[in-house]
């Protein structure tokens, strides 16, 4: 049985690139979304079924004093780069940290379905910290052993940082200018992906919840599932 969206979701990392248009669209459809924050973010759309909890993701619990609703479905979309937080502790504080906190939370409170973004690469055994802490997170948040957990592991995003009030990234700016008279020779795999296709992805891939246990998309497999009408 296939049900078109999840009914109630948990939301991590709405502020970002990727996670504003997992919540557009999440408030495009009858869901009820618990946005978990590390801020206030008064620039979030106003809407009845948007709900705003403010966290501390180095909490246990995230410093919840009452028990967030059940939900359906969770989507972690934290992430940052190791120039953004300042070293590679602040870096993997997050990237592993926060994501693993939220989603055993999540799992004990008996949310069935999650999907996280990771990044193209991503390998506990890699040289490369960025790729290794990601490829720990991986393992982490499977050794959770959700019924049915999504990982997205996009290649270079593109998306509008201005609209988020975020600085724009000189290496995503170049990188994207460059591929683009490229684009077609540039396998799939590594050509660069709107965080628009990346959200879609993710939203269409929990959409059945009785999918496989785990399912790792690349990122040419998160363009080819955002192109369809249904998973």
């Amino acid at each position: 049985m296939t049900n078109p969206v999840p009914q109630s979701l948990w939301l991590a990392g709405a502020t970002g690139l990727i996670g504003r248009e997992v919540l557009d669209l999440a408030l495009q459809s009858p869901c009820e979304v618990h946005a978990l924050l590390r801020r206030a973010a008064p620039e979030l759309p106003n809407s009845p079924r948007l709900h705003c909890q403010q966290i501390d993701f180095a909490a246990p619990a995230l410093g919840l004093k009452t028990p967030l609703p059940a939900a359906d479905a969770l989507i972690i979309c934290l992430g940052t780069t190791i120039k953004v937080a300042g070293s590679q502790e602040a870096f993997r504080a997050l990237d592993f940290g926060a994501v693993l906190a939220v989603a055993t939370l999540a799992r004990d409170a008996g949310v069935r379905r999650c999907a996280v973004v990771s990044a193209l690469g991503a390998d506990p055994t890699s040289g490369v910290f960025y790729n290794r802490v990601k490829g720990e997170m991986e393992q982490a948040l499977t050794a959770l052993n959700f019924p049915q957990l999504l990982i997205a592991r996009p290649s270079l995003l593109v998306g509008d940082r201005a609209r988020l009030g975020q600085p724009a990234r000189a290496g995503e700016q170049w990188a994207e200018r460059l591929s683009r008279p490229l684009r077609w020779l540039i396998p799939a795999r590594w050509r660069p992906i709107a965080a628009s296709t990346v959200a879609r992805a993710l939203w269409l891939g929990l959409a059945n919840d009785k999918g496989p246990r785990l399912r790792i998309l690349e990122s040419d497999q998160l363009q080819t599932l955002a192109d369809t009408q249904a998973c």
